[in-house]
């Protein structure tokens, strides 16, 4: 094997890991569309905001569900083909809510995007190690794990910069569209990744065959299906990761309770006007990619006190909004801190358990949390005020900060 082949197998690896990360960021963005555009797809369709709000409940509730069920019924698949598969149905999914005369299709319409998302987040989370060599494994995972966090806090601005323009069906077509796109790119890059074999008497491994598979390895480890049979339960057992899980349920959804919501929080409390709020949620964005990076490096050694750290910027930038008449500075902070929740996060949950069922539950529990925090800003919205759901975020930042500090040494680091 030439040194040109083996250049050439590393670009192709890493092409496929980059696909795969916007990919992530495709499924995430789409599943946070209505936040920056809730206010004009409500008046539209003749929905309260509060309403309009259980667009991103819908997707959420179905993603936790999905994750689980996919990665079970099709642990012996090829995982690009499944895929490929839930790629498809994410562009169905956002032309079908481009497109839709009434609540209920576009209701529908989430339905279907929640189904791609659990899938598709679920198997990406753990690609890393059958695209690249062993080496880089942390690198490549940091680079799709990226895809999630950027998406949380750049593709809402985007999409409302998009629809300040051409309006918010503009803004779902330009979603179908990049998921049609990225449906033929993921086809070009990716490898056959091969499910879990069946079960069958162990038989010996002729010296050959372990020649050649040495060999494999410089060209595509993801010919190499999982190995989950020790992993598939003791995620579920482990301390550490339930810790993970609870404080996932506590951030995320005190972060979705308010930021849903933040659109007409802006229009309606700080009279901020279309032009305004596009500015400030790309502020909100720019400042999230910088938490991203910067937390991400941070959590590598030890997630606990970047993650007490990220929470009180939170509650502070959050319990802010309220008192402020024109909130930029508040909203980078806000952004700044919670766009390092999702890395820090996933970093935590590798270091307390692995295998495919482990990152899916923490997706289940992830996005459960954004439907559970969507929908109890929404009845909060509409039963109290705009600006009290801002407080409830605050509220269960603190929370979080509080529980993730008087967690055990031993819990928080995975040592």
């Amino acid at each position: 094997m030439t040194m040109t082949d083996v250049s050439a197998g590393t670009r192709a690896r890493w092409l496929a890991v980059f696909s795969v990360a916007v990919g992530t960021f495709t499924i995430v963005t789409s599943e946070m569309l209505p936040v920056g555009l809730l206010t004009s797809i409500a008046a539209t369709l003749g929905v309260s905001d509060g309403t309009a709000g259980l667009m991103m409940s819908a997707p959420g509730l179905v993603a936790a569900v999905s994750a689980p069920v996919v990665a079970i019924t099709t642990r012996r698949l090829d995982r690009r083909g499944t895929l490929l598969g839930l790629m498809a149905l994410l562009a169905v999914a956002n032309l079908a809510g481009a497109f839709a005369p009434n609540y209920p299709v576009m209701m529908a319409a989430r339905v279907l995007t929640g189904v791609s998302i659990g899938g598709f987040w679920a198997f990406a989370a753990g690609l890393g190690p059958r695209l690249v060599p062993e080496g880089s494994v942390g690198r490549a995972t940091s680079i799709i794990l990226a895809g999630v966090s950027v998406a949380s806090v750049l593709g809402v601005p985007v999409a409302t910069f998009i629809s300040s323009f051409a309006g918010w069906r503009t803004a779902f077509i330009a979603m179908g569209v990049l998921a049609l796109a990225l449906l033929a790119l993921l086809a070009t890059t990716l490898p056959p990744l091969p499910g879990e074999p069946r079960a069958h008497p162990s038989k010996p491994v002729p010296r050959q065959a372990s020649a050649r598979a040495s060999e494999g390895r410089l060209t595509w480890l993801s010919s190499r299906p999982p190995t989950t049979a020790s992993s598939s339960s003791r995620p579920v057992r482990s301390g550490p990761l339930k810790v993970v899980l609870v404080l996932t349920v506590l951030i995320v959804s005190g972060h979705f309770a308010a930021y849903t919501y933040v659109r007409p929080f802006l229009e309606q409390v700080s009279h901020a006007g279309p032009a305004l709020v596009s500015t400030a949620l790309l502020l909100y964005g720019a400042a999230g990619v910088a938490g991203n990076f910067a937390a991400g490096a941070w959590a590598a050694r030890n997630p606990k006190p970047v993650l007490v750290t990220l929470a009180v910027l939170m509650a502070f930038s959050v319990a802010a909004l309220p008192l402020i008449g024109l909130p930029l500075i508040v909203l980078m902070v806000w952004g700044l801190g919670y766009g390092g929740v999702g890395v820090t996060l996933q970093l935590w949950i590798m270091r307390s358990g692995g295998g495919e069922m482990g990152t899916a539950l923490f997706v289940g529990a992830f996005n459960v949390s954004i439907a559970l925090g969507s929908f109890a800003g929404g009845r909060i919205v509409d039963s109290v005020s705009i600006s009290a759901v801002m407080w409830v975020g605050a509220a269960l930042a603190v929370v979080s900060a509080a529980v993730a500090g008087i967690s055990g040494r031993s819990r928080t680091t995975g040592s």
